[in-house]
């Protein structure tokens, strides 16, 4: 019996960027299946400057990233809207409430789902802290709302960088079961940058950098 080949949500296409003096990709390519997928790396070897540069908040000096059939250098804000990464040490949105920051999402993502919002808000312990801005709130209750946002967005690419750092033993069990979940979604991808693969969760490919 033939098996329909699976459609990549994510195309990486001879990628090339480098930090001053240091060259860290050069020919950089790889197909993203739909699920959970890891990129793993020791501390420094780029883990994070990968995720950016999908994102499109770096720039390559060479190189294309397609997303669903969309590029980034010829679609900037189509790509933009596919695709769901927030900078965990960002103070961009210091000053916004936790909930506002939240609901504006719906403003940027076409998908964003609010009843997975609330039902991530609950499952993260999230709802007491909605209404302090986002400068009060602990490294771990900050990391809640990115993983919050990153999950409720509904884009068809969803990168995640270190998913499990400053969260607490419930809130590593929660978000282990909603990776669970993903990893055997149709359409969608999530990219992870960690050092290890998350325990429990079937990776659709892992890119070792």
């Amino acid at each position: 019996m033939n098996v329909d080949p699976i459609d990549p949500v994510l195309q990486v296409r001879h990628l090339r960027f480098s930090w001053p003096g240091r060259l860290l990709f050069d020919g950089l390519s790889f197909d993203l299946p739909p699920g959970v997928n890891l990129v793993r790396g020791d501390d420094g070897s780029g883990k994070s400057t990968l995720l950016a540069l999908i994102a499109g908040a770096l720039a390559p000096e060479a190189g294309e990233l397609i997303v669903q059939g969309v590029t980034l250098r010829s679609q900037h804000d189509a790509y933009r809207h596919r695709v769901f990464w927030i900078d965990p040490q960002t103070e961009a949105h210091d000053a916004l409430a936790a909930g506002g920051y939240l609901e504006s999402l719906s403003h940027h993502y076409p998908g964003f789902d609010k009843e997975t919002l609330n039902e991530l808000v609950d499952g993260f312990g999230l709802r007491p802290h909605l209404g302090k801005p986002m400068y009060m709130l602990s490294t771990g209750s900050r990391r809640k709302v990115w993983l919050t946002a990153a999950l409720s967005a509904g884009t068809p690419l969803t990168l995640i960088d270190q998913p499990f750092a400053a969260l607490d033993a419930p809130s590593i069990r929660f978000l282990r079961e909603l990776l669970q979940d993903a990893s055997s979604h149709p359409s969608r991808a999530w990219l992870l940058a960690d050092h290890e693969a998350p325990e429990g969760v079937v990776l659709a490919s892992s890119i070792e950098i």
